[in-house]
């Protein structure tokens, strides 16, 4: 049994989420202590529980002390197993960092998997669900990992209430290797409001434009405006992507009550016009996702980041308690250079 500091550098969700994901793919049993002490209320949240939970059944783990609040929690996984599998977080608690968490555990079961979870489809500190779509798929994708989401109702903080299904096929990632950005070739992006006014979903939309347009004139932003027949309750994001001849770049922001549109859309496009700025190969979010799958890929993978963030510090610290992964980061003055190296035959 692997024994895990809950508080180690991020010392979030995230590592919770990962390290359980961890066990399962690995097949060794962990103690997680000091859950998110540093976060107030500390501990565990609903939605880290659905998280776990998602994670155990795929496993047929057994879990001692899976509570809410919790600081401490014994994961003991089993044999992966493929099927449907619903999962419900009960409030608004993010369904993109749920499924941050069973994705991984998904691809590597040797059946199909399909997973119901319902929640919050856009909340705060969580990529929108759009972001997922259209940029994280499409990554895992050109690792040789293939999932179809489906969107059936958005849902929102309070209430959450949305709904998707992912189909996942079995497989094994290959590493990725992206040492050069490439020419830039488009810049797309979608954003929608729910049971809001639809200028407010106009001028997200006309501000990111505007922002984008000196880099690429033709800049396509698609707005919605949805009903109550499309989602729970008032809410709202914006999802953006640029497309190069080697890479795919995002980036995204989520509505608030009392934040004007031209900010949300600003917090969406600024992160990506600085990462295309500077020539980097993958954003920041992704990067935080796409370490647990590259570790597990035979042969190196190579990308170039604006910087390394905590979570992803945290990340390559846990992921090198499970497996004997080599790191290597070269810092610069506006690129961050990462290496992986794991060692063939997983």
């Amino acid at each position: 049994m692997i024994e895990i500091d809950g508080s180690t550098g991020e010392g979030g969700g995230q590592l919770v989420r990962t390290a359980c994901a961890l066990s399962a793919l690995t097949g060794t049993a962990i103690r997680l202590f000091s859950i998110r002490a540093r976060r107030a209320p500390p501990g565990l949240a609903p939605q880290h529980l659905t998280a776990v939970r998602a994670v155990a059944a795929l496993c047929g783990a057994e879990v001692e002390g899976l509570e809410v609040r919790a600081s401490e929690i014994r994961f003991r996984p089993q044999a992966l197993r493929g099927g449907e599998y619903r999962f419900d977080v009960g409030t608004a608690g993010s369904i993109t960092l749920v499924l941050q968490a069973v994705l991984p555990v998904a691809f590597a079961c040797p059946q199909p998997v399909r997973l119901i979870v319902c929640g919050g489809t856009d909340v705060r500190a969580a990529p929108p669900l759009d972001y997922l779509r259209f940029v994280f798929l499409p990554l895992l994708e050109r690792i040789g990992l293939s999932a179809s989401l489906t969107l059936h109702t958005r849902g929102y903080y309070p209430r959450g209430g949305g709904e998707v299904t992912v189909d996942v096929r079995p497989g094994s990632p290959r590493c990725l290797v992206l040492d050069e950005a490439g020419k830039l070739e488009a810049i797309g992006g979608v954003a929608h409001v729910a049971n809001l006014p639809v200028h407010i979903v106009e001028r997200m939309q006309d501000t990111a434009e505007q922002l984008l347009r000196p880099l690429l004139p033709a800049v396509h932003i698609k707005p919605e405006a949805l009903g109550p027949d499309r989602a729970i309750g008032a809410g709202g994001a914006i999802a953006l992507w640029a497309r190069t001849s080697t890479t795919l770049l995002g980036g995204g922001a989520v509505a608030q009550r009392g934040i004007p549109a031209e900010r949300i859309a600003r917090d969406a496009a600024e992160p990506l016009l600085a990462d295309l700025r500077v020539g980097a190969t993958l954003d920041l979010h992704a990067v935080d996702q796409l370490l647990i799958y590259l570790a597990r890929a035979p042969g190196e993978s190579r990308f170039q980041v604006r910087a390394l963030t905590t979570h992803a510090e945290t990340c390559l610290w846990l992921l090198r308690q499970f497996l004997p992964l080599e790191v290597n980061v070269h810092a610069e003055a506006e690129l961050t250079s990462i290496s992986l190296r794991a060692p063939r035959g997983d």
